[in-house]
Parts: structure tokens; C-alpha cells; sequence
């Protein structure tokens, strides 16, 4: 009996002992850290984890109803050449005329892509693909093919409309490319390299891609789908089949897809498609003003707290800025009640203003803060905001 006491009393020390060691471990493991450092994981459960988007397992359906209004584009133009050598007066002392100075003339054809946006038969493509041409050869997908005439063009978004003379034509369906978010699936059509209509498929890579260097307003969707020589001016559609954008170009270090292809979308192409119809020509607001990005240096030599608006870089003498009272070194931090924060805003409202309409412009001089009206002009084809 004296010996079962102290056994007991061991065995209970033991058991209580790991019940406390268990609760620490459970309740403050960094007691028992030992200089190791605790990791904590968020595991998953069905409660927290996110719902994929559902999806349709294929896409023929949106492709079936976009397709149709997408079409070849085959161009051709003239073009004359000379050697350089007629023109070498070393040359022409040792070999006068004998081998004939006549320019030679031979046929240049190249391929694109374009949508029909009505069914009055205007179709909607990139300037570049029609740009000098000569002839236009419009292919549809039901095998049918006409002459295309320009109705205008507009270098600077490189989108232009022309128009065919058929009944009876598929139009697509203009989505909205201001909802498109990051990851959305996204198609393209067109004829790539002229091997007939062509369907790709990717997601939305990027939105509002500029300074590419690619034409003057660039507000790009950027796409993974494969975009190869052939199918600018094709569609970009969603997967409801309606158009998001016009693909216009790729980056590539080969000439072929690298999965960055870039298009403008459709918010874009068509208030330009409208005035082009409308009235042949794209008119766009104009202040004579130079406009550069504000730095966080910038800032901070201007004695800004943060780093917000943009800075008026030149005046044009006489122009509508200069009229206005605008000066170099201003800081525009509103027109019209919104917010600056970078160049391609500023661009875009003061562009997007009708010719003579006149715009609210709130800024800083010299740290204090003015309020002025100016006129909006017409901008020049060349020119600078």
C-alpha cells in the first residue's frame, strides 16, 4: 500500500502535466517557440473559397453568331519604282541612258480584316489596312465578294470605315468594352496570313494600354488571344458573341503571336465610326496646350503634399488655352469636374469636347488655387494638346 500512493500520484503528475503541455501547444505554440519560427496557414473550406465564374464548356455559339460579320479585306495599290543608281550622276557619266530611266511600276497587294457594324453595309476596320489603297476587295464568310469604297479614316486611332453595296448583310452585335475586367474570356476572328476566317481564344491580359507608340489616342485592350499578320481590323469579341474591340496590333519580336496582341475598343472605335459616317471626318477638341505626367519629384518641387494633376508644360500663343489665361507651369487638377491624374485623361476629355464648346478648368499657380472657362477650337491634324 505504500508503494501504490506514489505511483498514483505519478501517474497523475504525468497525465496533468501533458494536459497542460497539449493546451499550450493548442493555445500559445510561440511559448514553445524554441527560436523556431510559427507559420500560420489559411486553409481552405467551402465557406471561403470562391466560386469560380461559370462558363460554357464551348464558345461555337458566340462565334457562330459573331462570325458571320466579320470579313476578308484584300487590298491592292500601285506602286513605281526607280533604282537610285538613274539618279547617281557617277553613274549616268558612264552609262548615260542606255539602260533606260523609265520608272517600273508593279502591283502591291496586302490582306486585313474588318466588321460589318450595319446592315447599310458599313464596315468597320483599321486604317492601315486600307490606307493608299487603290482597289478593296471585301470577302464575306457566306462566299459572297464586292468592292469596298473608303467612306473615311481617321489615322489618328488607325480605325477607318468603308462600305459595300449588298442586301441581305449579317451585322454584329457592339458590346460594352467599359465593363470588360481583367481574366474575361475574350475571342478573336479574323484572317490571319489570309488562310480564311480564323477563330482564337484568350482572356483579357490588360485595359487602357498607352504610350505603345501605336497611333496617337491609345486606350488598348490587351489580349493573349493569338493576333497574327491578317487579322487587324477582326473582331474581339466576348463570350456572348458581341464586339469588344478591333485588333489592331501585336508585339513581337518574330512577326508572329507572343500572346500580346492589342485592340481598340469598341467604346473608342465608335464614337469615331459615327462621325466618320456621319460626316466623313473626325472633329476633335483642341486647347493648344503641351501637357506632361506629374512626378512624384515634380511634386515635391512644386511643394504639392501629394502627387496629383498634370502640369502645362507650353502654351500655344493665340490659341484657346492662351486666350483663356493658361500658363506654362500651371497644375490642372479638374476640367470639367473631374479629376486629372494622368495625360491620357486630360486627352481624352479636352478631344471628346465639341468645337466650341467651352470647358471648366480648376488648377494651381504658384500655390493657389484659379478657376477659368475656355473655348474648345477644332484640333489640327497635327498638332499637340
Amino acid at each position: 500500500m505504500k508503494l501504490y500512493r506514489p505511483i498514483v500520484f505519478l501517474f497523475q503528475s504525468i497525465t496533468i502535466g501533458l494536459a497542460i503541455a497539449f493546451l499550450i501547444l493548442v493555445w500559445k505554440p510561440d511559448l514553445l517557440d524554441n527560436g523556431k519560427k510559427v507559420v500560420a496557414f489559411i486553409e481552405s473550406s467551402p465557406e471561403a473559397r470562391p466560386s469560380p465564374a461559370s462558363g460554357p464548356v464551348s464558345y461555337a455559339d458566340a462565334v457562330e453568331f459573331a462570325a458571320p460579320a466579320v470579313v476578308n479585306i484584300y487590298t491592292s495599290k500601285t506602286v513605281t519604282t526607280r533604282s537610285p543608281l538613274f539618279d547617281d550622276p557617277l553613274f549616268r557619266h558612264f552609262f548615260g541612258d542606255r539602260f533606260g530611266t523609265t520608272p517600273r511600276s508593279r502591283q502591291e497587294t496586302s490582306l486585313g480584316s474588318g466588321v460589318i457594324v450595319s446592315q447599310q453595309g458599313y464596315i468597320l476596320t483599321n486604317n492601315h489596312v486600307v490606307a493608299e489603297a487603290e482597289e478593296i476587295e471585301v470577302a464575306l464568310r457566306d462566299g459572297r465578294t464586292t468592292r469596298g469604297k473608303v467612306v473615311g479614316t481617321d489615322p489618328e486611332t488607325d480605325l477607318a470605315v468603308i462600305k459595300v453595296e449588298l442586301g441581305d448583310l449579317p451585322a454584329i452585335t457592339l458590346g460594352d468594352s467599359e465593363r470588360l475586367r481583367v481574366g474575361d474570356v475574350v475571342l478573336a476572328i479574323g484572317n490571319p496570313f489570309g488562310v480564311g476566317q480564323t477563330v482564337t481564344l484568350g482572356i483579357v491580359s490588360a485595359t487602357g494600354r498607352s504610350q505603345l507608340g501605336i497611333s496617337t489616342f491609345e486606350n488598348f485592350i490587351q489580349t493573349d488571344a493569338a493576333i497574327n499578320p491578317g487579322n487587324s481590323g477582326g473582331a474581339l469579341i466576348n463570350a456572348g458573341g458581341e464586339l469588344v474591340g478591333i485588333n489592331t496590333a501585336i508585339f513581337s519580336r518574330s512577326g508572329g503571336s507572343q500572346g500580346i496582341g492589342f485592340a481598340i475598343p469598341v467604346s473608342l472605335a465608335r464614337g469615331v465610326m459615327e462621325q466618320i459616317i456621319e460626316q466623313g471626318r473626325v472633329s476633335r477638341g483642341w486647347l493648344g496646350v503641351e501637357i506632361q505626367e506629374m512626378t512624384a519629384a515634380l511634386a515635391e518641387s512644386f511643394g504639392l503634399s501629394e502627387q496629383r494633376g498634370i502640369i502645362i508644360a507650353g502654351v500655344l500663343k493665340r490659341g484657346p488655352a492662351d486666350r483663356a489665361g493658361l500658363q506654362p507651369g500651371d497644375i490642372i487638377l479638374e476640367i470639367n469636374g473631374n479629376a486629372m491624374r494622368d495625360v491620357r485623361a486630360a486627352l481624352t476629355v479636352i478631344t471628346q469636347t465639341r468645337p466650341g464648346q467651352r470647358i471648366r478648368v480648376k488648377g494651381l499657380r504658384n500655390r493657389k488655387t484659379f478657376e477659368l472657362e475656355a473655348e474648345v477650337a477644332e484640333r489640327p491634324v497635327q498638332g499637340t494638346e
